[in-house]
C-alpha cells in the first residue's frame, strides 16, 4: 500500500471518526494481505475491528458510570457455594429480558449470601449489552433525595435514578427509615414503575417491609409496584465472608 493512499485513508479514517482504522491500517492490510482477502472480506474486517473498539469504549463508560462498588462478575460467583440457589433463574436474568421488558428483579437474603454479587454480576452484564446502569443503597439514595429536597432539586436529582435502564438498589432494610424517606422511595419507585428496571437487595422479607419504611401503607405501595412485574430469588445458604474468615482461620492455626 503506497503512502500516498495510506495518507488518504487515514485521511478519511478521521473524517468519519474511525480512529482504530487510523491507527491500524498498515496491521489490518497485513492481516488483509496474509489471508487473501477479498474486499468484502476486508470491509468486514475493518467494520468488526472498529466496532470492536467502540463497543469496548461504550462498555468501559458504562461501568464508570454506573458506580458499581466492583466488577465482579456472574462467572466469579462461586454457585457449587450455594446449592439451593436456582442457578437457571440468575442465568434467566442474564439474558436481561426483564431489562429489555422494564421488569424488576430482587435478590433476598440474610447478610453475606452473595446477593450485591449477584446484582453486579448482572449490571455488568446489561453495561455490556449496552444499557445504561446506577448503583447505590437505599441508605444514600435516601440521603441525596432528602438533600436535595431541602435544596429545593429534588426534582432533578431524582433524575440521576430515574434515568438509568437498571437502577440497582443495593442493602434494602440494614437501617429503618422514617415516613418521610419512605415517601422519597415511594416517589421513586412509582415514577420507574413500568418504565425502567429496579435490581434490588434486602436481607429483609416482603412481610418486614412496613418496619423497614415505618409505615404498612407506603410499604404495601411500593411492593405492589416492585412485585408486579418482578423476578424474586430467595438465598439461604452459607455466608461467603464467614467462609472465607474460617479458611483465614483454619490457614492460621496450620501455619502455627
Amino acid at each position: 500500500m503506497s503512502d500516498l493512499i495510506t495518507a488518504r485513508i487515514r485521511k478519511h479514517a478521521d473524517k468519519l471518526n474511525l480512529p482504530h482504522l487510523a491507527a491500524s491500517l498498515e496491521q489490518l492490510a497485513a492481516r488483509a494481505d496474509l489471508d487473501k482477502m477479498g474486499y468484502l472480506d476486508f470491509l468486514d474486517l475493518v467494520l468488526e475491528e472498529e466496532t470492536g473498539v467502540r463497543d469496548g469504549r461504550r462498555f468501559r463508560t458504562a461501568l464508570r458510570l454506573s458506580k458499581l462498588p466492583h466488577h465482579k462478575t456472574l462467572d466469579d460467583f462461586d454457585f457449587a457455594f450455594q446449592p439451593d440457589l436456582d442457578v437457571r433463574k440468575v442465568k434467566d436474568l442474564a439474558a436481561l429480558s426483564f431489562v429489555e421488558a422494564k421488569a424488576n428483579a430482587a435478590f433476598m437474603g440474610p447478610p453475606g449470601v452473595g446477593k450485591t454479587h449477584l446484582a453486579v454480576g448482572l449490571a455488568i452484564a446489561a453495561c455490556k449489552a449496552g444499557f445504561s446502569v446506577y448503583f447505590t443503597s437505599l441508605d444514600d439514595m435516601v440521603r441525596q433525595l432528602k438533600e436535595a429536597e431541602a435544596q429545593g432539586r429534588l426534582a432533578a436529582k431524582m433524575r440521576t435514578y430515574l434515568k438509568p435502564h437498571v437502577l440497582v438498589v443495593d442493602e434494602v432494610g440494614y437501617l429503618p427509615l422514617d415516613r418521610a424517606e419512605a415517601n422519597l422511595v415511594f416517589q421513586l419507585v412509582s415514577k420507574r414503575y413500568e418504565t425502567g428496571s429496579i435490581l434490588l437487595t434486602s436481607n429483609k422479607s416482603f412481610s418486614e417491609w412496613g418496619q423497614v419504611f415505618g409505615d404498612e401503607v407506603l410499604a404495601t405501595a411500593i411492593l405492589d409496584r416492585l412485585l408486579h412485574h418482578c423476578e424474586v430469588i430467595s438465598i439461604n445458604g452459607p455466608s461467603f465472608r464467614l467462609k472465607n474468615r474460617f479458611t483465614t482461620i483454619e490457614g492460621d492455626d496450620t501455619v502455627a
